[in-house]
């Protein structure tokens, strides 16, 4: 019964083109020094600057102009669609635990996810799983020993898709699935023992109003609620509250 959310190529994308930006401007020195010999040459100490903003700015207006169609297209869907995280806020989440200058695979972005999904409370449990014996990776893995100690019922489970392990993922993985349902559960019950109406009066309620069952229904996201089932009960109890 798990609503299960795929985090979006998107992201990576959006990744990759903070990471030429952060490159960028990491060789900041190098590119106004380049072919400068004497202090004297003014022209071409001129022309490096101008050759460095020029790529800092078209990389990012690229990043704005990217997270722009990738909203557009969020809105087409019907809105009802997690919009890919800002890098920077990412980038600073993920800065006391993993260096965010170190090259390879999704960088940071494990890291940081997770500590955004657990702060934001967009899930119950973050399950990662990669390839075997991916190096970035393992990196990550490391890290995320520290940041699931420093985040209280915080749910993390790396999984490496190799064949000699499958049983034992597929067990680890069950595990952590019952300690997200527990996490669910006593979610739930809150948000029934906080509603103005009974069960039966919020069914009533969903019948007469059809516009509440149409699947891609956008439920606004309650501060400190993860669960898709709690965050609609909230949902209709305020617009019951309202509505008498």
């Amino acid at each position: 019964g798990a609503i299960i959310l795929v985090e979006p190529v998107a992201t990576y994308i959006q990744f990759m083109l903070h990471k030429h930006l952060l490159r960028h401007t990491d060789h900041q020195e190098m590119i106004l020094q380049e072919k400068i010999g004497h202090w004297w040459q003014i022209v071409q100490r001129v022309e490096n600057w101008v050759n460095y903003k020029k790529k800092l700015w078209i990389l990012k207006v690229g990043i704005k102009l990217y997270r722009r169609e990738f909203a557009r297209l969020l809105k087409a869907l019907g809105g009802n669609n997690h919009m890919i995280i800002e890098q920077n806020e990412l980038e600073k989440l993920a800065h006391d635990y993993y260096n965010t200058h170190i090259e390879g695979g999704e960088g940071y972005m494990e890291v940081a996810k997770n500590i955004y999904y657990h702060k934001k409370h967009k899930c119950h449990m973050v399950l990662s799983l990669k390839p075997f014996g991916c190096m970035p990776s393992t990196q990550s893995d490391g890290v995320q020993a520290a940041v699931v100690e420093h985040h209280k019922n915080m749910i993390f489970l790396p999984v490496e898709t190799s064949g000699e392990g499958k049983t034992n993922a597929h067990n680890r993985v069950l595990m952590a699935l019952e300690d997200a349902r527990e996490k669910a559960k006593l979610e739930l019950n809150k948000a029934y023992s906080s509603t103005s109406y009974s069960i039966k009066e919020l069914k009533i309620y969903v019948n007469r109003h059809p516009e509440l069952k149409i699947p891609g229904y956008c439920c606004p996201h309650r501060e400190g609620v993860a669960g898709k089932t709690a965050n609609f009960i909230y949902h209709v109890d305020e617009l019951m509250t309202t509505a008498s």
